[in-house]
């Protein structure tokens, strides 16, 4: 392992907040129980992020190795990042093909690895049939930035894919393309949804709450929406507004449950 490799993890490590530490090492699974029986975990977290450091050193870990701890962290924070979300379709009359998870992983990569010498990209499967796609970029000279890297989550059973924000928006256009030809898809849109909490986004795009949404015509130009009400407002007004309010509220939680909005 390389110093490069190791001051990745070492970064990593420490980002990670001590209450969680023995839990997201445990789904990382790369170290074994009795190596992390043996280390101290109640020392300064410098010292333990050398410690195990020095044990990632002793099992040759690799780079995709460090990544899958990275990927590991975001998902327990996801709501650190800002997610986009895009949806893709087929072309009209387009077979309905078998999903291969491993194929998809397979041209992803390849598609990527073709157009960009420098990109590393990892994966880890997740719950309903999704899989969380790391991408840390580079370029022809460059060596791939393991610190700001793109995730991307994909649902195998819904045209539906969710990106993190990334500075890099060069390279979206890219990713959209090895998206759409490695689940076999014809095109990509990005939707008109975004937010930071990602089971929220998920839950409105695949309308887990199926209801009716009450619509406005939102045809009327803005000025006659504008009713220009005085500022000395009646206080049979101001009542109708609290109970109006409390009414969306609870619209809302029906909804979309109680996930952050």
């Amino acid at each position: 392992m390389d110093d490069i490799v190791a001051e990745f993890f070492r970064r990593t490590i420490l980002k990670i907040p001590m209450t969680e530490m023995m839990t997201i090492l445990k789904a990382w699974d790369f170290l074994s129980e009795s190596q992390l029986q043996a280390v101290n975990f109640r020392q300064r977290k410098e010292s333990l992020a050398q410690d195990l450091v020095l044990l990632c050193q002793e099992k040759r870990a690799r780079l995709q190795d460090a990544a899958l701890l990275d990927i590991i962290y975001t998902q327990f924070h996801r709501h650190q990042k800002v997610w986009d979300a895009f949806q893709m379709s087929k072309s009209a009359g387009g077979d309905t093909d078998l999903f291969d998870m491993e194929q998809f992983k397979s041209s992803f990569k390849k598609i990527l690895q073709r157009a960009l010498k420098n990109v590393t990209v990892s994966f880890r499967d997740a719950e309903e049939n999704a899989v969380w796609i790391r991408i840390a970029w580079g370029t022809q000279y460059r060596k791939p930035n393991q610190y700001k890297p793109t995730y991307v989550v994909y649902y195998s059973q819904a045209p539906y894919a969710f990106i993190s924000s990334s500075q890099l928006k060069s390279n979206l256009p890219l990713l959209g393309q090895a998206l759409t030809i490695a689940s076999k898809h014809h095109q990509i849109v990005k939707m008109d949804l975004r937010s930071r909490y990602l089971d929220s986004l998920k839950a409105i795009v695949f309308k887990q709450y199926n209801q009716n949404f009450e619509t406005h015509n939102s045809s009327i130009p803005l000025q006659e929406r504008s009713l220009g009400l005085d500022i000395h407002m009646d206080s049979r007004i101001i009542h109708e507004n609290r109970i109006e309010k409390e009414r969306v509220q609870g619209v809302t939680r029906e909804i979309f449950g109680d996930y952050p909005q």
